[in-house]
């Protein structure tokens, strides 16, 4: 269907299947498969060796290399000029109390992001 492979894929669901598919179907000599789904922690990753000589590059990325430190200041300057909107993204507001079910929605994968409530 793809004559012998993607040149690129992202994979963002997470799932480990997926992620060795996506790794998979790339292209032998070129294809790049980029992983930025965060998996369960108890996965591996299990693909036949020969697959890395055959010169396909696996990368991997959390939040998108995002640097906190210089482009935190952006991001908030976005927000405040309502260019960035950032509340469709809060799928749970937990107090400080509950903070271990914030914990079971994001491993569960039922949220994007909780909000934990200190006061």
């Amino acid at each position: 269907m793809t004559n012998g492979g993607v040149d690129r894929i992202v994979e963002c669901t997470g799932s480990i299947n997926a992620m060795i598919s996506a790794f998979e179907c790339v292209h032998d000599g070129w294809g790049v498969a980029v992983l930025v789904g965060v998996p369960n922690k108890d996965d591996s990753f299990k693909t036949h060796p020969v697959k890395f000589l055959n010169e396909r590059t696996l990368k991997g990325t959390f939040f998108g290399n995002y640097k906190p430190r210089s482009n935190l200041p952006a991001v908030v300057e976005k927000y405040m000029n309502k260019e960035l909107e950032l509340e469709k993204f809060i799928t749970h507001e937990v107090p400080f109390s509950e903070i271990n079910k914030a914990f079971d929605y994001m491993l569960n994968g039922e949220s994007l992001r909780c909000i934990i409530r200190m006061g």
